[in-house]
């Protein structure tokens, strides 16, 4: 089993890399973890064109780095919503299926919609917008709550 998460950007701060890599060890108790970091694009101008173009060329650099038989969690604003252990079990379920689970956290224009079809399940951890390295956080924290409630060990609540 493995889990690889894509995530446009990178992660400046100290605190955040050290948060990332606790649940990333915590995580590794059950399962491999893979964090690829996807350049963001340069967008020279916020009209619709730049950053569609933005969005297609980080959609090509995110496709490149997935799998044919991986099955794709595309973390999205307008995606389904689960709890805790909905999660846990639709983790559980795609492993029946597959031994990788690719998590993609888009940039901060969002994903191209190339990628949005190569997914197999578009999801949404809030109506909120987190800061990109933050959302990184709380997606390897929730992974890690999900790995704990599948194998019946105390920490969810």
């Amino acid at each position: 089993m493995e889990i690889k998460i894509i995530a446009v950007g990178n992660l400046k701060e100290k605190y955040w890399k050290e948060a990332s890599n606790e649940y990333a060890l915590r995580l590794s108790k059950y399962t491999k973890v893979q964090i690829i970091e996807i350049d963001e694009a340069k967008v020279s101008s916020e009209t619709g064109a730049y950053l569609e173009k933005a969005k297609d060329e980080e959609g090509q650099r995110i496709l490149k780095k997935i799998k044919a038989n991986e099955q794709v969690v595309l973390l999205d604003l307008e995606g389904q919503k689960l709890n805790s252990l909905e999660l846990a079990k639709q983790i559980e379920q795609i492993f029946i299926k597959t031994s990788t689970i690719v998590f993609i956290v888009g940039g901060s224009y969002g994903v191209s919609q190339a990628v949005k079809q190569r997914a197999d399940l578009i999801m949404s951890f809030s109506n909120l917008t987190f800061p990109h390295q933050l959302f990184r956080v709380i997606l390897l924290e929730q992974l890690y709550r999900s790995f704990k409630i599948i194998n019946n060990e105390k920490y969810h609540k």
